[in-house]
């Protein structure tokens, strides 16, 4: 298993193919609303196996205004899921991320896989907002728009 940082068509290609499987088809997302908000200058992450097959994705956010730099879009097809290839990719953007001279790293995460990401040294923050990324405001609660994406705010200091 690899992580490669995507800087070739094949690779974004891989990265497309593991959204699409994974929260397109695994979620019954629509595919439009899954890819509104890349564009040709987003990072990613790809996780290969050993013969190059796409296995898991996540997208690098630098947030330069807010200091730190946000993972999302994070996604593993079915066939990969605890086999290590979401690690081996949150793992290789950190990398990234401190290579980068940022030390905080936010994600905002559906709740059923906040687990995941406690197990890699992340905390959850219930004061902070994941939508907007800012502390709640008195009397202001979570927006659920999707009953499946309930999501928690997280971070962690590298």
């Amino acid at each position: 298993m690899k992580a490669i940082e995507v800087k070739e068509e094949w690779a974004r290609a891989g990265v497309y193919y593991v959204r699409t499987e994974a929260m397109v088809l695994g979620f019954n997302l629509n595919l439009e609303g899954e890819f509104s908000g890349d564009d040709r200058d987003s990072e990613y992450i790809l996780v290969t196996d050993d013969n190059g097959k796409p296995l898991s994705t996540n997208r690098i956010h630098i947030l330069p205004e807010k200091g730190y730099a946000k993972i999302e879009r994070v996604a593993t097809v079915s066939y990969a899921r605890k086999t290590g290839a979401g690690r081996c990719g949150i793992e290789a953007a950190e990398k990234v991320i401190y290579e980068k001279g940022y030390r905080k790293i936010v994600i905002t995460s559906r709740e059923e896989a906040a687990g995941f990401y406690e197990k890699l040294g992340y905390k959850i923050r219930k004061d902070m907002n994941p939508d907007t990324l800012e502390p709640y405001k008195e009397g202001e609660t979570l927006r659920v728009r999707d009953p499946r994406f309930i999501c928690v705010y997280m971070e962690k200091e590298l």
